[in-house]
């Protein structure tokens, strides 16, 4: 009976966890042709999976690594820091992430939403694959230090990361059509993907005790992440509910 609490419990932090996983699965499947969309998602997430579970086995064996610094930084008074493995894999995805999302939202400020929409469509399968492979494996390190620190049944970590793959695969596609067919709302998950960019790169600062001109760097607090996509979600609906009520308005005003 423990045991099944137990993957109750991982399977719904996995499910908790993978939420921004999730979208930057459906945000990197939808710049594929539309017929290659699930089996990228798909082999993306498959791969995922096994790199998860290998990580997962790696971690296990190596953990003491992972948090041990291996190379320090000492600029007196400018930056100062100690990396560690883990530090290093959050800080570099966190970079990454950020500047995926600022770049897709430079395409939209620049109005060349055709031009980019066809540069996505023709986007190499092989290359999603990979960014969604790499990434869930940034995105999983936490959830697998949680897993390693709630129980050391090997079959129940296991099982709970096949089947979080299972629940990512059952709805990525519908959140990227979801997005496909709701263009404003891809804004909303650019902006909640840089945040979530911004996230990793402060866990990783703060792994690596990093300090900016005389500053700690603090981790954001999931809490608070998770806070201000909630009210950033609010707020895009709210304004598209306004905003059609102002066009209803304007339209009778002009009959």
């Amino acid at each position: 009976m423990d045991l099944v609490l137990t993957l109750v419990m991982l399977v719904a932090l996995e499910a908790v966890l993978g939420i921004d996983n999730l979208l930057y699965i459906a945000i990197e499947s939808s710049r594929v042709r539309p017929d290659q969309r699930k089996r990228v998602q798909f082999i993306g997430i498959a791969g995922a999976v096994v790199m998860r579970i290998a990580l997962l086995l790696l971690l296990v064996q190596l953990i003491a690594w992972f948090q041990t610094p291996f190379a320090e930084l000492h600029w007196t008074g400018v930056v100062e820091a100690e990396f560690n493995g883990h530090s290093v894999i959050a800080m570099v995805g966190g970079g990454f992430i950020v500047y995926t999302a600022i770049k897709e939202v430079w395409h939209i400020l620049l109005g060349d939403l055709h031009i980019a929409d066809n540069e996505h469509a023709t986007k190499s399968p092989k290359l999603a694959i990979g960014a969604i492979i790499l990434m869930n494996v940034v995105f999983s390190f936490d959830s697998v230090l949680t897993a390693v620190a709630l129980t050391d049944s090997m079959p129940i970590m296991v099982a709970s990361i096949l089947i979080s793959g299972l629940i990512m695969i059952a709805l990525a596609n519908r959140v990227a059509t979801f997005l496909k067919k709701n263009r404003a709302y891809e804004v909303l998950g650019l902006f909640i993907l840089l945040l979530v960019g911004v996230m990793l790169l402060s866990e990783g600062g703060h792994l690596a005790h990093l300090r900016l001109f005389g500053g700690e760097v603090h981790a954001l607090n999931k809490t608070t992440f998770y806070f201000v996509v909630t009210v950033l979600i609010l707020i895009d609906l709210v304004q598209s509910r306004y905003q059609k009520r102002l066009e209803q308005i304007n339209s009778r005003n002009q009959d």
